[in-house]
């Protein structure tokens, strides 16, 4: 701030807080030299979000004690953290090659950002997409995950390593149909549940079974049939 934006910050608390206010002309200068020296490098308000007068008010309705130059360049300088720790640092345009420009770029809106002309790139995007060879190993395996890895997993997920082996074998998809079962009805690519009941009709028991009933393995097979023919 220079030191007319000073006076003016001063001028402002001086309504908002009278403790504040300076009679004496020696006084007031020196007051306005002291502030501008802590606060000279504290802009007056920026484009996105920052004012002084906001964090002048916050101060006065916060605390019962007169306000200092700290507090406004402590309030600053975690404004200034909080926005580059929303900041996500897009893509720059210029040329990767070029590691000078590459560079330049991204420091030039890390600092816009954090003087307040410009809002944080809060979303990090991809914008060259999968690489050649990545979807080329991609076709070649049919999943993101490799085989080896799919087989460590099967202990850990049955039902879904016992519907795998179903398909690699030739059966058909039973999840890919609703479980008919009045005490089951799983939606379709649910697993089956085992459910228990008690004396009263109320349910105990809610597992998922390893293995899907019989008749939704029927239902699948004739849903495949009649889709086939």
């Amino acid at each position: 701030m220079e030191r007319r934006e000073v006076a003016a910050v001063l001028a402002y608390l001086g309504r908002l807080d009278p403790r504040t206010i300076r009679t004496d002309t020696g006084e007031a200068r020196d007051q306005i030299a002291q502030w501008h020296e802590l606060l000279s490098d504290v802009p007056l308000a920026t484009s996105h979000g920052w004012d002084v007068r906001q964090a002048v008010r916050a101060h006065v309705l916060a605390s019962p004690y007169p306000i200092l130059p700290v507090d406004i360049a402590r309030a600053w300088r975690a404004w200034r953290r909080d926005r580059l720790n929303r900041h996500t640092d897009p893509t720059p345009a210029s040329d990767p090659d070029n590691p000078a420009a590459w560079r330049a770029e991204l420091l030039g809106t890390r600092h816009a950002v954090a003087t307040g002309a410009a809002a944080p790139s809060t979303h990090r995007e991809i914008t060259s997409g999968p690489s050649a060879g990545l979807e080329a190993r991609l076709a070649a395996i049919g999943s993101c995950i490799p085989p080896a890895v799919r087989a460590e997993l099967a202990p850990y997920r049955p039902a879904r390593a016992a519907r795998e082996a179903a398909i690699a074998a030739g059966g058909p998809d039973v999840l890919s149909v609703a479980c008919p079962c009045d005490w089951c009805r799983a939606p379709a690519g649910e697993p089956c549940r085992s459910r228990r009941l008690d004396l009263t009709g109320g349910a105990r028991g809610n597992a998922r079974r390893t293995t899907p009933h019989p008749t939704r393995a029927d239902l699948a097979a004739a849903t495949r049939q009649e889709a086939a023919a």
